[in-house]
């Protein structure tokens, strides 16, 4: 009991509370748009295609701002701390998504997710990067998943509000949880790994340094690569889960916001079983491994099994969240495998470039959709990630219980 107590303490340390209530919110406010997407652009007064073609271009935008952010946030994470992302990313977005529910036109609109995405790019990777270096190393794996499944609860928060308010109220309430949660922050600490490194006379937070090393660029490129999957089924199935109902001629429309909750719903789910798995195997890889064999089942079973009850979807939507629940495996791993004078660049800017990757995967997919139709470009774009992520992850070293106390 004693081991299990000292654990359980350990998991409720404000820092890793913060990072992930953090979270929490990012996710909330990530994962709106999609399921604010159809009643909001409606309210615009948009209609039948131009829904999933203007849809598709605000996601972009949000995703272009996480791209801008993800290197910004990272840089100041390594050069100024992990504190200070945390401040000024949630902020930012609160604010941005504050003024969402103002917007009366579609060019504010994507202006302002721009703005959100940027905001909202600093906060997962600050976080898991306090929190694994705050925990003691063999119970990280823990803590990252506790930031991680919090903040899909978060996403799933979202398919409430919408639900329940107007899609500017939902909007407003992201907004003010947001600025709510910086008055918890004040009492955050540094991490003791981090004082100890600035003190030191090197560089740190150089984005470029990343890439004057073949070696060292190749294992941040696996990294990214081994999420894209992930995001593909987020960005694509799931977001534009109504085309994909149509073009399965199911037997009542899909529910777009529906959808996203119930995929986060099972990746609540992922994250939980995908943690625990990996501390009990102790081995990120092989459950990282396991996931992705499973994600590409499902992905194959959602879109060619010739099924046309609505329910059965949404079943679907659930499993194919679940088998995407690593999704705090994969930042963990990214977190562990740099020093720590880039630790937060990287923390930070993997996850997001695997978010933006979401604009090279919907302009394929829209690329071949006049051609192959709505399924089967879906399943080309979702084979082709599937086979980069697990070449990635092969060339990857085990991360599990490594010591984080070391530079680049």
């Amino acid at each position: 009991m004693s081991n299990s107590n000292s654990t359980a303490r350990e998991l409720l340390r404000l820092p890793v509370l913060v990072a992930a209530f953090g979270y929490l919110v990012d996710m909330y406010d990530l994962f709106l748009f999609s399921v604010v997407r159809v009643p909001s652009l409606q309210s615009l007064g948009l209609r039948d295609d131009a829904l999933l073609h203007t849809g598709a271009m605000l996601l972009n935008m949000q995703m272009f701002g996480l791209l801008i952010g993800g290197i910004i946030w990272g840089v100041l994470g390594d050069k100024k701390g992990r504190l200070s992302v945390l401040f000024g990313s949630i902020l930012i977005y609160s604010l941005a998504n504050l003024a969402n529910g103002f917007v009366e036109t579609v060019p504010q609109y994507a202006f302002m997710r721009f703005i959100a995405g940027i905001g909202l790019a600093g906060e997962l990777g600050a976080g898991v990067t306090l929190v694994a270096e705050v925990l003691p190393r063999k119970i990280r794996g823990y803590g990252t998943t506790l930031v991680a499944t919090l903040g899909v609860i978060g996403a799933i928060m979202a398919y409430f509000m919408a639900d329940l308010f107007e899609w500017r109220i939902s909007y407003f309430i992201g907004g003010g949880l947001g600025l709510l949660l910086l008055l918890l922050r004040v009492r955050v600490f540094e991490s003791g790994i981090y004082a100890k490194t600035k003190a030191m006379q090197i560089s740190r937070g150089s984005f470029i340094s990343l890439f004057t090393n073949g070696r060292r660029a190749l294992r941040y490129l696996q990294c990214i690569a081994i999420g894209l999957p992930i995001w593909f089924a987020v960005g694509i199935l799931i977001t534009f889960s109504p085309e994909f109902g149509k073009a399965m001629q199911l037997n009542a429309p899909v529910v777009a916001g529906k959808a996203v909750m119930l995929a986060f719903a099972g990746q609540v789910f992922g994250d939980i079983a995908s943690g625990l798995l990996s501390q009990l195997v102790r081995s990120r890889k092989k459950i990282i491994l396991l996931f992705l064999l499973l994600s590409a089942a499902m992905v194959a079973v959602y879109l060619f099994l010739p099924f046309k009850d609505i329910n059965t979807f949404y079943i679907f939507c659930v499993l194919l969240g679940f088998t995407n629940g690593y999704w705090a495996l994969f930042v963990t791993v990214a977190a562990e495998m740099f020093g720590t004078n880039l630790r937060a660049t990287v923390a930070t800017t993997v996850p997001n470039f695997v978010r933006g990757a979401v604009i090279p995967l919907t302009t394929l997919f829209l690329f071949l959709k006049p051609s192959w139709g709505v399924l089967y470009s879906a399943g080309a774009v979702g084979l082709l990630t599937m086979i980069i992520a697990l070449l990635a992850l092969r060339g990857l070293d085990e991360t599990f219980e490594k010591d984080l106390d070391y530079v680049e």
